[in-house]
Parts: structure tokens; sequence; C-alpha cells
């Protein structure tokens, strides 16, 4: 193979390896449908909205163990009797983590605006489990405040001196970050003194809502913001545990999608284990995803219409924002790769890609020559190239070819004395 056609297959090899330019048939996109119809179906029937799901006991309870776990790792050491009292639990988290933004009411932040216990863990943005709520969480603990947004405004208001452990800034960041998460696992599963299932905490980002203080929206008998609508909808429980329950369909209709796509891959097409496995750079892998998730965006958005009723809040609690996400996310993703769009270390590392994907053509190629057989075969060559350059004349260099032509068993193409065979016209050249 000559080096431009080994180049021609490594390009190719490189291009099938960073994106397979695979084709969907029919029963790709029935099987799609079919797996965001299922997923579709548990969404409407299984998880519906925080005060009709069937599934949402299952996820408190898992989170309730989540906590317990926690508070056992920070040493708590419950009565007897109470080891299974997440209340406890959330009690000695509450104390083991104490914070300067943990106003629970309007009351609390001089009536500036109202706030509640079913509330004020949305309102308090460093209560948030996401980024925003990290960084508002080390502020208020450094500056001694605390902040919330309420109907799309900032407010921020002083608290009593709160002092951070540690001997210098890192130690204070780091017990500051640590103090964030504590109490935010304090609070994930409602409030120690809380009546039932107790307010959590919100969806990563769901806070954001607060800045949405627009539009008129009909609930009930009111007309309110998108701002209070959510504020509602999370005083009505859905907050990350709900989340975390509307995460199952989301979870179901990918998992599926891609054990089938897998499944087809290696036992229909033959293709090879390795590229059995799912991954973005299968084009109909990508479409499938896409259908899948569309399927049950569309029946989750047709079932939030229809138990609605025209109520904002009630269609907002059977809306799945998890799911709808997802499939923002996909589009997104696709729309991407369709106009290669990539960032810098993408590229860096399809480069990278490119480089191991050379290297290792080398290697193969190096590792498959026998290195006894080269050296023995290029020892004599050596030989014969010393004694091309030692001959003197033409004399000496014909009677070395001679030689070595007979040491190779090569055939000489004339008989006899060269010139005398040239001589005659009737002679001729045979190579063999």
């Amino acid at each position: 193979m000559t080096t431009a056609a080994q180049m021609q297959q490594l390009d190719e090899g490189l291009a099938r390896d960073l994106f397979y330019h695979d084709k969907c048939d029919k029963y790709d996109y029935l099987l799609a449908v079919g797996c965001g119809a299922v997923a579709g179906l548990v969404d409407i029937f299984m998880v519906g909205s925080p005060a009709s799901s069937c599934t949402q006991a299952w996820t408190d309870t898992q989170v309730d163990h989540a906590v317990m776990a926690f508070a056992r790792k920070m040493e708590w050491t419950p009565r007897a009797g109470n080891e299974t009292n997440v209340a406890s639990a959330i009690g000695f988290l509450e104390k083991k983590f104490p914070v300067n933004y943990d106003q629970a009411n309007g009351a609390a932040v001089g009536n500036l605006f109202a706030m509640g216990t079913k509330n004020h863990h949305l309102k308090s943005l460093a209560h948030s489990p996401d980024i925003v709520g990290l960084f508002f969480s080390i502020l208020n603990q450094f500056t001694s405040t605390s902040t919330f947004l309420n109907d799309g405004q900032l407010i921020t208001i002083a608290t009593n001196q709160f002092e951070l452990h540690g001997h210098d800034f890192v130690s204070k960041l780091f017990c500051g970050v640590a103090n964030w998460f504590g109490h935010i696992m304090s609070d994930v599963a409602g409030s120690s003194g809380a009546s039932g299932r107790g307010s959590g905490v919100a969806i990563p980002f769901f806070e954001m809502f607060q800045l949405c203080d627009f539009g008129q929206f009909q609930a009930g008998q009111y007309r309110n913001t998108l701002a209070t609508i959510a504020t509602k909808v999370f005083q009505e429980g859905y907050d990350l545990r709900f989340g975390l329950t509307m995460s199952i369909p989301v979870v179901l209709c990918d998992l599926s999608i891609k054990l089938i796509w897998a499944l087809k891959h290696y036992f229909y097409h033959k293709r090879p284990l390795a590229e059995c496995i799912p991954t973005k750079r299968h084009d109909d892998l990508r479409l499938m995803l896409l259908l899948g998730s569309g399927t049950l965006c569309a029946m989750d958005g047709i079932d939030a219409a229809a138990c609605s009723g025209g109520n904002a809040v009630l269609f907002f609690l059977h809306f799945n924002i998890i799911a709808w996400c997802r499939f923002a996310f996909l589009i997104i993703r696709e729309v991407c790769i369709q106009l290669k769009m990539k960032n810098p270390i993408q590229q860096q590392l399809e480069s990278y890609k490119r480089v191991h994907a050379a290297l290792t053509g080398y290697l193969k190629e190096l590792q498959a020559i026998d290195i006894d057989r080269f050296e023995r075969e290029t020892a004599q060559y050596n030989h014969l190239i010393a004694e091309l350059r030692a001959s003197q004349s033409e004399t000496d260099l014909t009677q070395l070819l001679e030689s070595e032509y007979e040491c190779l068993g090569i055939t000489r193409p004339w008989q006899g004395d060269f010139d005398e065979f040239m001589g005659d016209r009737n002679n001729k050249l045979v190579f063999s």
C-alpha cells in the first residue's frame, strides 16, 4: 500500500472514529417513538404532580436515607428508637452546619417582602443546590448578609456577625463550601420541625424564575406573573425531590433507546463490540434520542394542558421540566454538531485523537517487522555496498556484480563473455 493510500485510510478511520454517519431505518424510528411513548405513560400515570404522584413517596424515602447516611458520616448518634427518624438527622445537621442566611419568614427580614416557611428555600439564593447557590452562600457567610430574589428584585440584608472557621482565607473558603453543602443536606428533606413532607430545596436553577416578574397567567381567580406562579408551584411540593421523581421517565427513555440501539448494532449489524457503545458520535443514535425525548415531551405537554383546566399553577405542577430541559439540550447539541461548532477544548481533543491514531498505526507496522530477518537481509546488502565502494575499476565492478548474481541465485541474462554475446545480433537478453 502506498503512503498516499495509507494516509487516506487513516483519514477515513479518523473521521469514523470521531463521528459515525449511520442511517436510521423505519424500525429505529418506531423503536425511538415507542420508548418515548412508554416513558410518557410512566410520566403521566406514575409521576403526574407532587400531590398525585405514586412514585413520590419512594423518592422521598431515598432522599431521607441519603440524609441519614450523611448525618451518620458527620457523627450523628441518635438515641434508641430514632435510628430511622429523619427529623432527628435533620436537626443534627442544622446544628452541625449553622448559617446566617436561614431567615424563615417575612418578619425575620424586616417585612421587606412576603416570605414563609414554605418558600424561603426558593427565595433565599444561598439555599439553591447549584453554582448560584454556592456563590451567594460564600458571599453571605463572608459578609454576614442574606440575599433573596423576590418578584424580579435582588434583595440583600445585613445579619448578625457570622464567623467562619479557619485561620486564613483558603481554609475559611473551604469551611464555607462545606457549610453550604451540609446545610443543603439538612434542608433537602424538609426541616426538622415540619409537619408532613416539609419544604425541600429547589431544583437547580429553578430559583431563576424569581427574575421572571412578567406575564399575566391565570391561577384560579387571580392573574399572576411567572415569578409568582413559580413560587406557588414550589410551595405545592415542586422541589428537588420531585425533580428526582420527574427524572425517572427521562432516564427510562434514554436508557431503553441506548440499550435497544446497542443490541441492534451488535446482533443485527454485526458490529464489533467497541462500536456498539452508545455515544454522541453516532448520527442514528442522536436522532433516536431526539425522537424519543420529543415524544415524551409531547405527551407530557398534552397531559399538563389537559389536567390544568386553564390554571397555570396546575399546568406547571404536571409539567416535567426535567424532560423538557433534556429535550432542549439534545436539540442544541445536534445543532452545534451539524454546524460544526466546536469549542477549543474539543478541537484540541480531536487533534490529540488524530495524533494518537497515527502513532498507533505506525506502532502496529513496527511491531509487524521481523527484526532478525531484517538484520540478516540488510547485513548482506551492507556488505555489498562496502565492496561496491571499494571497487577501483570496471573489471572489479563487473566481477563483483557477477559473483553477487551467483550468490543470490539469479540467472544471468547472457552466456559467456558479455561483449561477445552482445556482438551477435541473434542473441537476446532474457531476464527471468
